[in-house]
């Protein structure tokens, strides 16, 4: 295969920094997860309880693992497998994305195809490039594990699950590039899938069935569905049934096997779903640079704002549900006490589900803020500063389409919430009201990463993709998790999502409120001062 190893190399060059990234990224949350369980839950009845607790509340399997016992190693699976996996899943799928339909978009993969490497040469390396990646993490993972002190043969299955479960989305990352017209779109179809995956595993969990100590679940069949189910059922360091990762074999055959199929029946640069063919006249809004950003962002946007309205209708929804549980179940209060605020089971069940909702606004801004990254790189920004538009206005038009991207979201979360509630208990209209103000507290906290977000684009834009992304990721982990990974509480509200102000029984907790306000005021301050400076960087 004649430059098969010469483009292997290319991409691990290429991808160094990334996949370090990625990779190191997920060993810290592994090793992070045995020092909270350690520093938290050192005790079998304090894991107990959680156990538990997770066993009869919805809303911690929607997020967390399968319970398999007590077991301290076990445990840490628990809590963190899902995770670590996630990570893998998300890795897997932007570099498949990257390394094919990315390269056809700028142009690299005809060059390639000029010179005498087969056509299903750059998709073979690609493939192999993933797998070791993938093989990596799953090796690093265990070593640590053992490192650590747990079981061989569980740190070895949990290593295996994770590289696995990236596998599979890389995959299907490459079955999405070849469908695809472009990466963004390839990009968007293996996060979706990524994420419904795994929230179909998170339902199959929480609608499973409890063993009678409360001390495991077995996984409804919806869970089987999703790689995530897969992985989560081996149980590593409890029955270790390294069997149930027989499913990701037939699905990476398939998925492999398809995108050679697919590449080989188009052209370079082609696609089997072509974009949409646009007006023959321009409308007005498209004379300007937010008319231009808003027409690329919107489909994406959309995407996001029913992301949010699912998860506001689950808030309230499943807010009746965990208070009749904390009426029978005191440590299901502990644990949403432990990861909001002091108020009510119900507000905080809509507290932890409008954190999710702040993160999915965080990701909507951010992805419409590196969109200007990625246009500048493609050669595209060049044309619209040449037409007048000035680095500001710019830099501001894709700033306020960000803005708009996480109102809408969190709005969307709200009417959810809505009704949700209405639909469930018309007579607790005071959760519509906590619902309104945690959207309009995880609003600022968005904004704030938003904002940060631009200032790397504008400041340092080789970097803006992968701090983009690291800032969401960090301040998720830390935020929404961080008291059950033993985090101290001011680690904890340094992350916007944890510091955002919210309803506290009958009162206004405003929090950390004062200081992102004042971290979106400054850092719009600070985005205009350093873009009348900066000039075009289109080199990738």
């Amino acid at each position: 295969m004649t430059g098969f190893r010469l483009l292997l190399r290319a991409r691990w060059r290429r991808d160094a920094v990334q996949l370090t990234i990625w990779i190191a990224g997920a060993l810290l949350l592994a090793a992070s997860a045995v020092v909270g369980v350690r520093g938290t839950f050192p005790d079998e009845a304090d894991r107990a309880t959680l156990m538990a607790t997770a066993v009869a509340n919805p809303v911690v399997l929607l997020f967390r693992g399968l319970p398999s016992g007590t077991d301290e190693a076990a445990f840490t699976a628990f809590l963190i497998l899902p995770f670590v996996a996630l990570l893998a899943a998300l890795m897997s799928t932007f570099l498949a994305v990257r390394h094919t339909r990315g390269d056809e978009d700028a142009g690299r993969a005809e060059l390639i195809a000029a010179t005498p490497a087969a056509r299903t040469v750059p998709l073979s390396a690609t493939v192999v490039h993933g797998i070791l990646a993938n093989i990596v993490l799953g090796a690093l993972v265990t070593t640590t594990y053992v490192a650590i002190g747990f079981a061989a043969s569980g740190s070895i299955l949990m290593g295996a699950a994770s590289a696995l479960t990236g596998i599979a989305f890389l995959g299907v990352g490459l079955v999405a590039a070849q469908l695809a017209a472009s990466a963004r779109t390839a990009n968007a179809i293996g996060v979706w899938a990524v994420l419904l995956s795994y929230l179909a595993c998170g339902l199959g969990n929480a609608l499973g069935t409890p063993s009678g100590d409360l001390q495991r679940m077995t996984s409804a069949p919806l869970a089987w569905v999703s790689p995530f189910g897969w992985a989560e059922n081996t149980r590593p360091y409890d029955s270790d049934a390294a069997g149930r990762l027989i499913p990701f074999a037939g699905l990476i055959v398939v998925a492999l096997a398809l995108a050679f199929v697919l590449s080989g029946a188009r052209d370079v640069g082609g696609a089997l779903l072509p974009a949409r063919r646009g007006r023959a006249v321009a409308s007005v809004a498209l004379s300007g640079p937010i008319g231009m950003v808003w027409r690329e962002a919107r489909s994406s946007l959309l995407g996001w704002a029913v992301g949010g309205a699912i998860v506001g209708v689950l808030s309230t929804r499943l807010a009746s549900a965990i208070s009749q549980i904390g009426d029978t179940i005191p440590s299901v209060q502990a644990l949403l006490q432990s990861l909001a605020s002091q108020g009510s089971l119900a507000q905080g069940a809509i507290e932890v589900f409008f954190t999710l909702a702040g993160v999915l606004a965080a990701c909507a801004g951010i992805q419409t803020v590196l969109r200007a990254r990625q246009d500048e790189a493609a050669g595209l920004a060049e044309p619209v500063r040449a037409a007048g538009v000035g680095p500001v206005r710019w830099a501001g038009a894709y700033l306020s389409v960000a803005i708009l991207a996480v109102v809408s979201c969190l709005a969307a979360a709200t009417a959810g919430a809505a009704v949700g509630q209405l639909t469930t208990d018309a007579s607790q209209t005071h959760l519509i009201r906590d619902a309104a103000v945690a959207a309009a507290g995880q609003a600022i906290a968005a904004l704030t990463l938003v904002i940060v977000a631009t200032l790397v684009v504008v400041i340092a834009p080789r970097l803006s993709l992968p701090v983009g992304w690291a800032l969401v990721g960090i301040a998720t982990v830390v935020g929404l998790f961080g008291p059950l990974l033993g985090l101290s509480d001011a680690a904890v509200h340094a992350s916007p999502f944890a510091a955002a102000p919210r309803i506290d029984g009958d009162s206004l907790d405003l929090r950390g409120g004062t200081w992102l306000a004042v971290a979106v005021v400054t850092g719009v301050a600070l985005l205009a001062a350093a873009a009348r400076r900066r000039e075009l960087a289109p080199e990738r």
